[in-house]
């Protein structure tokens, strides 16, 4: 059986606290691999390592870092297609759909290549006699990222490579679920010239987790995952002095006007709902129907979703893998088999769903739920499976109002074509990313990500500028320099004057 092991100070280090986690082939069921689950002394190896390479990679030059960014850059384009095929094996989402992945982490990488730009200071000349002020960005020092299982290569380069371009070290914690896209990410690092220690990965569960947010050498924290985790991670992490982001669930909505052109909402709505399987931040997983549209709409989703094609994600006619876990398919099923008590009309049913010659395989179908409430478990739950519900309202004003009441704020869409509408929706609906007839609104790598309310836990969101300023901090430089010419003139014990 095929062992995962932790990357630490650039090298494979086995997993020395006797502790294996099982990692499944999503579409057999079948364990194919055990995985290090480390301990708080394993962490601490890791966290000592980044310490101290920061002794030297923290002072090296902007060249220095950003030559080793653009090698590796080269590195995961030309073994994209290695790092997607880690993921459909341990994740289950098609082939494609992790090859989108690894484009959108390059993103960032790329983003981390320009970072000479983004790292520039300021200057005030003359703010009195001969008194010049400026501004700089210096690392944080050791950092570290906690990532899920749903991106295990995507969300990994969202942190990392800005946070090693700021001059900062890296202990990553990616899922224990499917880990191995992340040591070949840390491999390819190491073989673009990153020196050893500047990026680490250990692999663990709670144990892990916890032994990174009270460890002293570690500054700060980034976190994606649900709303209760990254509650506990903000929470935690702020006690014990770090700087904090953790991202957290969703329930995004789609605002579905009566102009909207609803051939084009509904391919939206497919493709957001049920794209990667459901388990996704960013899934359009409740779609509100304004006005007499909510029949035609329903009847144009349902008649695109029963034609996607489940299976295998390694097999190329596949458009929907499996579910990552049994135990999250068998939660997944049951808000669909119980939003019928709950006042639903299910219009489509996958609870049943099997792929012949991959029985014990992680199957779900696609289902549909229409006239939801908003008091149901399928509605106010992050269920981050195939799973759409549909809300009636009569007027705008009304699905504003029920998608502003939701506690989570992380993304929504609006439909339509009329542009005075678009603008105030983008004005008055509180979440943090807004698509306007783009049903999934993540922004590109030089605009940040996160949301509102539930959906994020401290003050930054993750990559562009917000990115950039999470992973370093600011000091203010005051200077004056006596000219040649000045004579000694005594000591002035006054207030400083300014002019």
């Amino acid at each position: 059986m095929k062992t995962v092991n932790h990357w630490i100070g650039g090298k494979s280090v086995e997993g020395a606290s006797g502790n294996w986690g099982p990692v499944t082939d999503p579409a057999t069921g079948a364990v194919t691999t055990q995985v290090a689950l480390a301990s708080t002394e394993e962490v601490d190896s890791a966290v000592s390592a980044a310490k101290a390479a920061y002794a030297t990679w923290g002072t090296s030059s902007l060249a220095q870092r950003t030559a080793v960014l653009f090698r590796y850059r080269a590195l995961l384009d030309a073994r994209r297609d290695d790092i997607a095929a880690l993921i459909t094996a341990e994740h289950g989402k098609v082939h494609s759909d992790a090859l989108g992945e690894v484009a959108r982490g390059l993103e960032i990488v790329e983003l981390a290549c320009g970072i000479t730009t983004q790292l520039k200071g300021e200057l005030s000349t003359q703010v009195s006699s001969r008194v010049d002020v400026s501004s700089i960005r210096q690392p944080l020092g050791v950092v570290a990222g906690i990532t899920p299982f749903n991106f295990p290569a995507m969300v990994p380069m969202w942190m990392f490579p800005l946070a090693v371009a700021c001059g900062n070290t890296f202990v990553l914690k990616p899922s224990e679920k499917d880990p191995s896209a992340a040591n070949l990410l840390a491999e390819l690092a190491a073989e673009a010239g990153l020196p050893d220690g500047v990026l680490n990965v250990v692999h663990g569960d709670k144990v892990a987790v916890d032994a990174l947010l009270a460890h002293p050498d570690v500054a700060a924290v980034s976190f994606v995952g649900s709303t209760p985790i990254a509650r506990y991670i903000h929470t935690t992490a702020s006690a014990n002095g770090k700087r904090v982001q953790a991202l957290g669930g969703a329930k995004n909505h789609m605002l579905v006007l009566p102009d909207a052109d609803l051939d084009a909402a509904a391919d939206a709505a497919v493709s957001a709902a049920y794209g990667s399987a459901g388990e996704r931040c960013m899934a359009i997983s409740a779609v509100v129907a304004v006005g007499a549209i909510g029949d035609e709409l329903v009847a144009k989703i349902r008649e695109r979703a029963e034609k996607i094609k489940i299976g295998p994600g390694a097999d190329p006619a596949s458009e929907m893998g499996p579910l990552i876990t049994k135990a999250h398919r068998d939660k997944v099923a049951g808000y669909v088999t119980g939003a019928a008590a709950q006042g639903a009309e299910v219009v489509l049913d996958g609870t049943g769903y099997t792929v012949e010659g991959h029985e014990d395989g992680h199957w779900i179908g696609l289902s549909l739920l229409d006239k939801v409430s908003t008091d149901s478990d399928a509605y106010r739950d992050e269920i981050f499976g195939p799973v759409l519900c549909v809300l009636r309202t009569e007027t705008y004003e009304e699905g504003v109002g029920l998608i502003n009441a939701s506690p989570f704020g992380n993304g929504t869409a609006i439909f339509t074509r009329d542009g005075g509408a678009a603008r105030r929706f983008q004005l008055e609906i509180e979440a943090g990313m807004v698509g306007v007839n783009v049903p999934i609104p993540v922004p590109v790598g030089y605009h940040s990500f996160g949301g509102w309310k539930d959906s994020l836990f401290g003050d930054h969101h993750i990559y562009g500028n917000d990115g950039v300023h999470f992973y370093t901090r600011g000091k203010v430089v005051t200077t004056r320099w006596p000219d040649p010419s000045d004579t000694p003139a005594g000591v002035d014990l006054g207030f400083p004057r300014n002019h």
